[in-house]
């Protein structure tokens, strides 16, 4: 196996070559060696392929100019983003299925005289539970990702995903088993949250890097699709069984079967996710011997304290949206603005169907446009749409359904954050920076989120309005700091922190 002394001469070579035969219209004076001081700095935004940068990349080319002369996604590219979506759909599935049915699992699972507000509490209070277990499970795998290859670990956390949701399925209740009962719950509840911890950023990363760079906005934006595609079919299965049974027969028994049926699904996905390959990025870093020397999360701590600061921003902004607008908005709805339970899951659906459409739209329009313009315009929409679902969730259904899908539509633009994490961290330790970083943030606040929403409601009713509208703000900042700093800002130690 060839081992390549210089990569960034190698790169400029290839480049070359690749450009005389008209596939890339790259030369030698658009990237010089000029404009690589320093091998972190010529890997700052580069996705890992030789001779190829990202929009803001320090190479200079714009993600315009390489989609004219790029070809579309590759028949095996969509294959390998099939694949991954389907399995990161059903993955996460496992994960949220609990918060669809957080009333009943609230009324099983705690003492029955306690009060609906605490009750409640203490049901999100588990939920939660499963993010603060995150970064544990994240900081492993990634390290592993970094080291051993992406296509293990991306593995490795379905399995882990399919047992603790099978134990819930199966887990006797406060009636049977008292005290033991909730913190059971709780602790299945932890194991789902390490598996998904390796699960999203590893998923991301390994689809970004089997595609070209011009196309890493629509890959992260079609697997984020994917993973918000389960919420959807999360909010389908709960409709439909809410459809078909009596409340009588979902707490006896029905709340079970989505657990069960989760369970399923995670042997299928171990199964899809045998038949993918090694990431084209990986397998290069290991010919070249260019894997990372030390712990990788050793080196971006040190390194790369800046782009910890940012993704842990970003990630914010992306809790925000989906733990407040997607996954509590339903029994905020049903308890707190009296909204009937039809209504809700009917209009839940419907915004998880935007959600996910828009995230594909958010990663289409991040390739043509770059990511901070689409955080620009798009954190503004989402913070108008969630004021608006919130403020006339009681006048009318069909208005609620309508306000609701749009505001699912406009959570798309989360899909940018994925992006902008990628082109952050270099690829020998790319798996570790993004997964410390983001699990980190959803950890802290996605975790505590419900938390503070449910308490806050206590004061004013369009308090998760509020908790989205200011970060939103956050998010339309960073848009505007992306902007205006465009190439020029550099992560790494010397740069900030």
């Amino acid at each position: 196996m060839l081992v390549v002394e210089n990569p960034d001469r190698f790169a400029i070579r290839l480049t070359e070559q690749i450009s005389s035969i008209g596939l890339f219209a790259v030369t030698e004076s658009q990237c010089t060696e000029n404009e690589h001081d320093d091998e972190d700095d010529s890997k700052f935004r580069n996705l890992g392929y030789p001779g190829t940068c990202l929009p803001t990349s320090p190479c200079g080319l714009n993600v315009a100019a390489q989609t004219q002369t790029m070809t579309n996604l590759t028949a095996r590219d969509y294959r390998t983003l099939s694949l991954a979506t389907l399995g990161g759909l059903l993955e996460f599935y496992d994960f949220i299925i609990f918060v669809f049915f957080a009333n009943t699992i609230g009324e099983l699972f705690f003492p029955p005289e306690i009060s609906d507000w605490l009750r409640q509490f203490q049901t999100f209070g588990i939920f939660a539970a499963g993010y603060l277990a995150r970064p544990l499970g994240g900081v492993v795998m990634a390290h592993a990702g970094d080291l051993r290859g992406r296509k293990q670990m991306f593995t490795l956390s379905i399995f882990l995903m399919a047992l603790p949701t099978l134990g819930i399925g199966l887990l006797p209740t406060y009636s049977k088993l008292g005290f033991w009962a909730p913190v059971l719950l709780l602790l299945l509840r932890i194991l789902q949250g390490v598996a998904v911890g390796g699960e999203v950023p590893g998923a991301w990363v390994f689809v970004s890097e089997h595609v070209h760079p011009s196309h890493a906005g629509m890959a992260c934006g079609i697997l984020t699709a994917g993973l918000t595609g389960g919420i959807l079919l999360g909010s389908l299965v709960a409709t439909g069984l809410s459809m078909v049974m009596t409340h009588g027969q979902l707490t006896a028994y029905g709340w079970r079967l989505p657990f069960l049926l989760g369970g399923a699904f995670g042997l299928l996905s171990m199964y899809l996710r045998r038949l993918l390959a090694e990431t084209p990025v990986f397998e290069e870093l290991k010919a070249r011997r260019a894997l990372a020397a030390e712990t990788p999360l050793k080196a971006v701590l040190r390194d790369y304290r800046g782009a910890v600061v940012l993704s842990g921003l970003l990630t914010w902004m992306l809790s925000a949206a989906i733990v407040v607008v997607i996954l509590m908005t339903p029994a905020l709805l049903e308890k707190m603005y009296g909204v009937a339970a039809d209504v809700v899951l009917r209009a839940n659906s419907l915004a998880a169907l935007g959600l996910t459409a828009g995230c594909v739209l958010a990663g289409r329009l991040t390739d043509r446009f770059g990511p901070g313009q689409v955080l620009l315009v798009g954190c503004p929409l989402l913070g108008g749409a969630a004021y608006l679902l919130f403020a006339a969730a009681t006048l009318d259904p069909w208005l609620t359904t309508f306000l609701y899908t749009l505001a699912g539509l406009t959570t798309g633009v989360v899909a940018v954050v994925p992006y902008v994490m990628i082109t952050m961290f270099p690829p020998k330790i790319r798996f570790s920076g993004i997964s410390f970083s983001y699990n980190l943030a959803y950890a802290v606040f996605g975790g505590l989120t419900p938390i503070a929403v449910a308490w806050l409601l206590r004061f004013d009713r369009l308090a998760p309005a509020h908790y989205v509208g200011t970060l939103c703000l956050l998010g339309t900042a960073i848009g505007v700091f992306l902007i205006v700093q465009g190439s020029t800002y550099k992560f790494e130690r010397r740069s900030i922190v």
